[in-house]
């Protein structure tokens, strides 16, 4: 995960010098002492540890009220997401927790969410939002997450996932709720600055792909990136949507056909794979990873952390089904949290590799080689921390 290097982008006996918050230099350890000196950095030894760059976790629902635990149960006694999600529980359930928890309540628990993200080497979280589904709910959503990052040292990026699902209020009025969503509602909360994409749910139980189009429009007219929840239940033809909007990601995609596929990788647009949604909701059908790439598609891996199908906070744990889940490589996952994911936020001109000019975001790891990020279960071998140039305690 150094540009230009062999497999992982391993460089053996290798040093970085920092300077502010970016990387400065980049060359063999033996010439670091001298490099650091030249420059007035001071040298740490990091005694054999492995070195990479800080993890991204690229699609989140860290903050929400409540808990799903109960949907969980009648899941594993046969229910499904549709049925529970039809009989108005799903979504529906933690809108209603998350309506009646203050900004407070929003934002402890939040916190300890990220914090366990972080303690495994995360320095940037992706944070939607969606489970407000009426405007001040949401907007409390976006600024708990723009407060996380002004009090944890980590990067938030912050998401309005604004098509989530249909708030019970607008039943019989569902144009009028994606008419409020694409219109006031966005341009509102992007006046305030907390909007830094957008994202829509496309799904049969969710929102057709006329309805989330005009949300990519509107996001488009304000000059906003977007990405999209696409292909997790059924093909709607999302990923060709995502595509055509210049999306940056396209998000699930158990299910999407060759010319989708085709789309994306012309598109640019990057796969987010979700392995623990998948494990959680026991689907059957996992994403083509051999049609992706022989397609050319970009893959990333993230959490999905949140409370109904993927209540998740370990990104290593992710790693590891990724693999085993979906036949992704070592090699392929590690890219998947960290360049990829990096290109899946449009931030790969400051994050998600170890370049010089880069934001000096990286992890150090007691691992013998970097397939043990993919490997141990529950395990979490991180030592270290370096976020924005300055140590943060794993």
């Amino acid at each position: 995960m150094v540009a230009g290097a062999e497999a992982y982008g391993t460089h053996k006996n290798a040093a970085l010098a920092v300077k502010g918050e970016r990387i400065a230099w980049i060359g063999f350890a033996d010439e670091g002492a001298r490099e650091g000196a030249a420059l007035g950095i001071p040298v740490h030894d990091a005694r054999g540890l492995w070195l990479t760059p800080g993890l991204i976790d690229c699609h989140t629902h860290l903050v929400y009220g409540g808990h799903r635990v109960e949907e969980f149960e009648k899941r594993l006694c046969g229910a499904s997401y549709e049925d529970i999600a039809r009989a108005g529980g799903g979504i529906q359930s933690t809108v209603q927790s998350t309506r009646e928890a203050t900004h407070q309540d929003l934002r402890v628990s939040a916190a300890i969410r990220a914090q366990r993200l972080m303690s495994e080497g995360v320095t940037t979280i992706e944070v939607k939002s969606g489970y407000g589904l009426e405007l001040a709910a949401e907007r409390r959503l976006l600024e708990v997450a723009r407060d996380l990052g002004a009090e944890l040292p980590v990067s938030i990026r912050k998401t309005f996932l604004g098509l989530h699902a249909l708030p019970r209020e607008f039943t019989a009025d569902r144009q009028g709720f994606v008419n409020q969503v694409c219109g006031p509602w966005l341009e509102s909360l992007v006046a305030e600055n907390l909007v830094d994409a957008v994202d829509a749910f496309c799904e049969n139980i969710a929102f057709t792909v006329t309805e989330t189009e005009q949300l990519l429009r509107a996001a488009k007219q304000l000059g906003l990136p977007a990405h999209v929840h696409v292909g997790q239940l059924t093909d709607m033809g999302g990923a060709e949507l995502a595509a055509k909007w210049g999306a940056l990601s396209a998000d699930h995609l158990e299910f999407v056909s060759v010319a989708g596929a085709r789309a994306l990788a012309a598109a640019g647009t990057v796969a987010v794979l979700l392995p623990t949604a998948y494990f959680t909701l026991q689907q059957t059908t996992p994403p083509p990873v051999a049609l992706l790439r022989e397609a050319g598609v970009t893959l990333a891996v993230a959490t999905d952390s949140n409370p109904g199908t993927s209540p998740c906070t370990s990104l290593l744990l992710a790693l590891s089904m990724a693999c085993t889940l979906f036949g992704l490589t070592p090699e392929e996952a590690l890219s998947g949290a960290t360049r990829n994911a990096a290109r899946a936020l449009g931030a790969s001109q400051d994050i998600g590799t170890l370049e010089v000019g880069k934001r000096a975001d990286f992890a150090l790891w007691r691992i013998e080689r970097p397939a043990e990020l993919c490997y141990g279960l529950g395990a979490n071998p991180c030592a270290g921390v370096v976020y924005g140039g300055k140590i943060r305690a794993a």
